[in-house]
């Protein structure tokens, strides 16, 4: 039954530290020489108990470790934080906790200590498999490093997933092609595909509107890519369950269908975001935003910068851009009940017409070419 459904939750723990900042990344993540390790767990555990409350009795589905690098953390820290959501809550008899990774060799020996600490996945980024693109990128690893740091990974985990970007600088079809048959060779249950996207305030972003990053792959190529890895992965068994993932059936990852089915998660740590659905409310919550902020704040009283309930039209309209992301789709009734009123009809019919969604009974999904282009479908979806 899905999580929203049976009162069940997920923790996001955001750790927001790296070694250095990729130029493509607009996450929230600084590079800082030192850490107090066992403050910032002391920071985490205490901001935990303080949520615990209003979380009493409910079932906890799921943790992720995200950044940031999170296999920055010391063993230590990630086991204070999984020893004080058991404390504190009921875990439910398959729990997932996943953890974010950097396949470097000095990361890769933390696994041991991961996987005694409760972690039972881990999403490493890979990125790419081509030194040359590597450097582009910013990553502080080479191909030869990320195969050795994924194969120690896979003796420690059962569950292993990886990233890569594609429409990279100077990439082709063909190129991506092959890369992603080489990644499918490896995969074993789980992979996660991004199309590179130019982000304001980054480096990539400011190179962009200088005219200094060229050689990015047209609209219409990225989309060709976009297709392709849908064709090449269905026939490699590991279809798309959302625009940017693919997995065996059973092995989707758990904690992220959360965010998309739109059910309740809690948001620990710099700048984490959470959706949290208390006594028939549902409300959006933020942390502070700075490392240092936020962690005198959790020491002190609560890291939570905000908690704010969101009025019928904003949350049916992020339960639609969150659904029409997964090949599932999502139910026109839930959007009905969030928002008071049905989407159009009219404009469902109109983009089944034209090969850009599926209807059947409660449910709309997009289709393969619609997600190619699922902002202009949710644009027509939403608009008044």
């Amino acid at each position: 039954m899905d999580d929203w459904r049976n009162g069940g939750f997920g923790l996001y723990v955001h750790w927001p530290f790296c070694q250095a900042k990729c130029p493509y990344c607009d996450f929230n993540s600084h590079v800082t020489a030192q850490i107090d390790q066992n403050r910032w767990a002391a920071a985490y555990r205490a901001d935990m108990l303080r949520a615990a409350p209003s979380l009493s009795g409910r079932v906890l589905n799921t943790i992720f470790f995200g950044g940031g690098t999170p296999s920055l953390m010391h063993p230590d820290t990630v086991a204070t934080i999984v020893e004080t959501a058991r404390e504190i809550w009921l875990f439910s008899n398959d729990i997932e906790i996943s953890l974010e990774a950097n396949p470097t060799s000095v990361e890769a020996g933390r696994f041991t200590g991961y996987r005694d600490a409760g972690v039972n996945r881990i999403s490493m980024g890979i990125q790419a498999l081509n030194d040359n693109d590597l450097r582009r990128l910013g990553r502080m690893h080479s191909v030869s490093e990320a195969q050795k740091a994924f194969d120690v990974a896979r003796n420690c985990f059962d569950r292993v997933s990886f990233d890569l970007i594609y429409a990279r600088q100077g990439q082709t079809l063909a190129g991506w092609q092959q890369e992603l048959d080489q990644a499918l060779s490896m995969a074993i249950d789980h992979l996660s595909l991004y199309q590179l996207t130019i982000e304001e305030g980054t480096a990539f972003g400011d190179r962009y509107a200088r005219g200094k990053l060229r050689d990015l792959p047209t609209d219409d190529n990225a989309a060709d890519m976009y297709l392709a890895t849908q064709d090449i992965c269905d026939k490699h068994g590991l279809p798309a369950y959302e625009v940017s993932n693919h997995a065996r059936p059973g092995a989707e990852s758990r904690h992220n269908l959360i965010y998309w089915r739109y059910g309740d998660y809690l948001g620990i740590g710099p700048g984490a975001h959470g959706r949290l659905t208390l006594d028939g409310t549902r409300y959006a919550t933020e942390t502070y935003l700075q490392p240092g902020v936020w962690l005198a704040a959790a020491e002190g009283q609560t890291g939570e910068s905000s908690r704010t309930p969101l009025t019928p039209e904003d949350a049916s309209a992020e339960y639609l851009m969150m659904g029409m992301r997964l090949v599932e789709g999502l139910e026109l009734d839930r959007f009905r009940a969030l928002s008071g009123h049905a989407l159009s009809s009219e404009r469902i019919s109109n983009l089944c017409e034209i090969g850009m969604l599926e209807l059947s009974e409660n449910r709309i999904q997009s289709t393969d070419a619609g997600r190619a282009v699922l902002n202009a479908v949710l644009r027509d979806l939403l608009v008044e």
